[in-house]
């Protein structure tokens, strides 16, 4: 379902916002469970996954996993999965992470001809004593349990990649047509709290490069005793920061998810120089629901999903042009 329309026949509503507070940043009086909130405008169809498989009464785990697996699945999506954009050397190579609110995760990163990522990254967490398996070692484990290899570099993507190899400019620029992960945050009808993240990283890359997707602590993380949070933009800048884990610890010295939020992105952005063309967004949960989100430029989108609120917003952005 396209941006335009979801708008107008949400039967809840929605509300794009970007000079008012998000939806959720107020006080909250009571908790909001079962909730999911995902990045971007393709949050929708993650949620609406993950949401169903919520109200089955099944895990966050499982719902964040198979929430985001729907837009890695989609070659639609041009920034994750099969379909997503290529490295500069015509390669598509995933990351991805996914943890609970007990601490057990697992990540992937520099995978290829694995469409689904997220998928091997909770086998990591499950299945293996480690965290992350990166490149042909994280291929190796996938077929050993069961995925399928498949090109995932589709014609569309290709034909993209042929006309940047005209110029070959690689200019790092995060916005809403050029994102670069989905993550999602959800509480289950327990309380309790998972996410997961993952990408195709950014486009043209240098081969090899990995971001802050695939990084506990950087791209996400998940305490159940306080919240989560996840990045979205120049995975770079949120390495540097520990961006996600910031955000957590901020909401555990009392901020809200949304105060937390801009919190960090006003600390990241005292440490560049230029800000034309940069972007970070950072999306939050605390524990019992309550949400935020906030980013260095306009253009940042979220969607949210419970019982009460189905809606596809606008995130607070810091600079004002």
């Amino acid at each position: 379902m396209d941006r335009r329309r979801f708008m107008r026949t949400s039967a809840l509503g929605v509300s794009a916002v970007a000079s008012s507070p998000v939806s959720l940043a107020g006080p909250l009086q009571t908790r909001r469970w079962p909730i999911i909130m995902s990045t971007w405008d393709h949050g929708v169809a993650a949620n609406t996954v993950g949401f169903d498989l919520l109200k089955k009464g099944r895990s966050a785990l499982d719902a964040v996993e198979k929430g985001v697996m729907e837009v890695e699945s989609d070659p639609k999506v041009r920034t994750v999965g099969i379909g997503g954009y290529p490295d500069r050397e015509g390669k598509v190579t995933l990351d991805a992470c996914i943890m609970k609110a007990d601490g057990a995760c697992g990540a992937v990163a520099f995978l290829q001809d694995i469409k689904n990522p997220i998928a091997v990254a909770r086998k990591v967490m499950e299945e293996t004593p480690h965290i992350m398996l990166v490149g042909q070692g994280a291929k190796q484990f996938a077929l050993q349990n069961g995925f399928k290899e498949e090109e995932l570099l589709t014609r569309a993507a290709k034909k993209d990649y042929q006309e940047w190899l005209k110029t070959s400019d690689y200019k790092p620029l995060i916005n809403i047509e050029n994102h670069d992960t989905i993550s999602t945050l959800a509480i289950d009808e327990k309380g309790v709290m998972a996410g997961a993240c993952t990408t195709s990283g950014a486009a043209w890359k240098m081969h090899g490069r990995v971001g802050d997707s695939p990084i506990i602590g950087a791209g996400l993380f998940i305490d159940g005793e306080v919240g989560g949070a996840c990045a979205t933009g120049l995975g770079e800048e949120v390495i540097r920061t520990a961006g996600s884990a910031m955000v957590v610890e901020a909401m555990r010295y009392g901020k809200t998810p949304q105060e937390a939020c801009e919190t960090i992105v006003n600390r990241m952005i005292k440490k560049q120089q230029n800000l034309q063309g940069f972007q970070v967004g950072f999306m939050a949960m605390d524990k019992n629901g309550q949400t935020g989100a906030y980013s260095v430029q306009k253009g940042f989108t979220y969607a949210l999903k419970s019982d009460t609120v189905e809606e596809l917003a606008e995130a607070r952005y810091l600079i004002k042009k």
